[in-house]
């Protein structure tokens, strides 16, 4: 896998008061391979109708749609995957409540990645590769060496990587030398407000990724 890999926030959304659905129509004009849902705060009939929402929009650009945190609610909306973390439903717990369903896995360090790809997800993440604002108490920075080092032994196993944290335009060539592809939140929200930046910015970036 490669190019960009979008994360529709809805806490960053609400905060900047950009309607959720209308944003990821414009992340869907790059035709990402993958699309993510966080909704951290919302309830579960909130997340579950949102990736209702998603799901014909996602289909109609060829992207998958990961639920985040919650296998159930990707099970009962019918996404592609769930995207767990460190502390969510372990891999073969996800595998027994939804064995049809993709899983992506969050990591931090090497312990951890190691740890992740022994189980064979669908992709690793990993990162944050630099300082990022998406999250309140982050994990430390491992840099492009430690991505690279991530990434060979991703592709050792045979396993996709997706770097994020604090991935910019700039940042993003490095990113797929590694051979990685790029989990985006901030870069691609308009700074004027305006939506029709947020295609733009999806469209440079998965040409900067692929």
């Amino acid at each position: 896998m490669r190019g960009l890999y979008p994360i529709v926030d809805a806490d960053t959304l609400s905060a900047r008061g950009i309607a959720l659905l209308d944003f990821a129509d414009q992340l869907l004009a790059a035709r990402p391979p993958l699309l993510q849902l966080r909704a951290k705060r919302w309830t579960a009939r909130e997340t579950l109708a949102a990736l209702r929402a998603l799901l014909p929009r996602c289909r109609a650009a060829g992207s998958l749609l990961f639920a985040n945190d919650r296998p159930d609610l990707a099970l009962l909306a019918g996404c592609d995957g769930v995207h767990v973390g460190q502390d969510d439903v372990p891999i073969d717990q996800v595998r027994r409540i939804a064995p049809g369903l993709k899983i992506g896995v969050s990591t931090h360090d090497l312990h951890q990645l190691g740890a992740a790809l022994a189980e064979r997800p669908d992709y690793v993440a990993f990162g944050p590769i630099f300082a990022t604002a998406s999250k309140a108490n982050p994990d430390p920075s491992v840099g492009l060496e430690g991505l690279t080092t991530a990434a060979a032994q991703a592709r050792a196993a045979g396993v996709p990587i997706v770097a994020i944290g604090g991935i910019t335009l700039e940042r993003a060539p490095a990113i797929a030398t590694a051979g990685a592809m790029a989990a985006v939140i901030a870069a691609l929200l308009p700074a004027s407000g305006a939506l029709g930046e947020v295609a733009e910015r999806a469209r440079a970036l998965q040409v900067a990724l692929a």
